[in-house]
């Protein structure tokens, strides 16, 4: 019997881990501001197709090769959860959500990677590990009460940020084994060009509205898709090429403290006293998914 391998991230990991949390924690408020002037679907392709073009802009240079077709299944899989899916779902729910609170929920993420590890990548979860994710669960539930105002209802949009968060965790999932075929920028090329192709349902109206977008809405966008989007998730799939996915996830929780902080100095917001205690019910539970929840594998 031997413990499964989950060594502490190299410096160049530790960096691009950091790097990719930062830019990942500011992508909350900046979301809001796109809001201000686009539907959700539109801030969603802006920022992506601007990644698109970088990236494209990037390919051509070097002259990229396309991926092998026997891939190109599981990657455009990969772009439409964790691109499409991720992102419109998560701007549906900030309309909705504060952007502090919308951390908080994305960073249960890592018992859902846990999970879905031990289902395909032979990850095994312990008992502890389910009680963990229950814990989570229940403090995506206070926040989610926590957001519904005076009256403590039920507020709907964090359930879509929840499913930000199931489908965050299936890409990690679904990218860990390609990582070991690509490099992580032609990786993550190929994903958000994967990812932006069906946004391409709102270029309508973006076209339409973005004449009479205020400045800062666009700027906004378009700093989503150069840094939280490009470069982020560049160095996201560089950490994931040289880490199990489940021990990846855990620095998830590590972001809200700084999303709050960001959104806190750039749109005046704080999350309800409830959605913060709920926060930090889920990253316990988090915490203990990922410590105790744990179980040895047979080598």
């Amino acid at each position: 019997m031997s413990e499964m391998n989950i060594t502490e991230p190299r410096p160049r990991t530790a960096l691009a881990i950091g790097i990719t949390l930062l830019l990942w924690s500011s992508a909350f408020a900046a979301i809001k501001v796109g809001l201000r002037c686009y539907t959700p679907g539109e801030v969603a392709l802006l920022r992506f197709g601007t990644a698109s073009l970088v990236l494209g802009g990037y390919a051509l240079v070097t002259r990229m090769p396309l991926p092998a077709r026997e891939d190109t299944g599981r990657i455009a899989l990969a772009g439409f959860l964790g691109i499409t899916v991720y992102h419109v779902a998560l701007n549906y729910g900030e309309q909705t959500v504060s952007a502090g609170a919308a951390s908080l929920i994305i960073a249960s993420a890592p018992v859902f990677t846990a999970g879905l590890a031990s289902l395909f990548l032979g990850e095994r979860l312990s008992f502890w590990g389910w009680v963990g994710i229950a814990i989570a669960f229940a403090g995506v539930a206070m926040i989610a009460f926590g957001e519904g105002g005076n009256g403590m209802r039920l507020e709907p949009g964090a359930a879509l940020i929840l499913l930000s968060a199931i489908v965050t965790a299936a890409y990690s999932i679904l990218s860990k084994p390609l990582l070991s075929r690509y490099r992580p920028l032609a990786f993550t090329t190929y994903v958000i060009w994967a990812g932006t192709l069906p946004m391409l349902v709102w270029a309508p109206g973006l076209l339409q509205r973005m004449p009479n977008a205020s400045l800062d809405s666009t700027l906004s966008v378009v700093y989503l898709g150069v840094f939280p989007a490009a470069i982020a998730y560049l160095f996201w799939s560089y950490a994931l090429a040289r880490m199990p996915a489940s021990a990846l996830a855990t620095f998830l929780y590590l972001s809200p403290v700084s999303a709050i902080v960001i959104a806190f100095i750039w749109i005046g917001e704080v999350p309800a006293p409830l959605a913060l205690v709920g926060g930090v019910v889920a990253i316990a539970g988090v915490a203990v998914t990922n410590t105790l929840g744990r179980r040895v594998l047979s080598s």
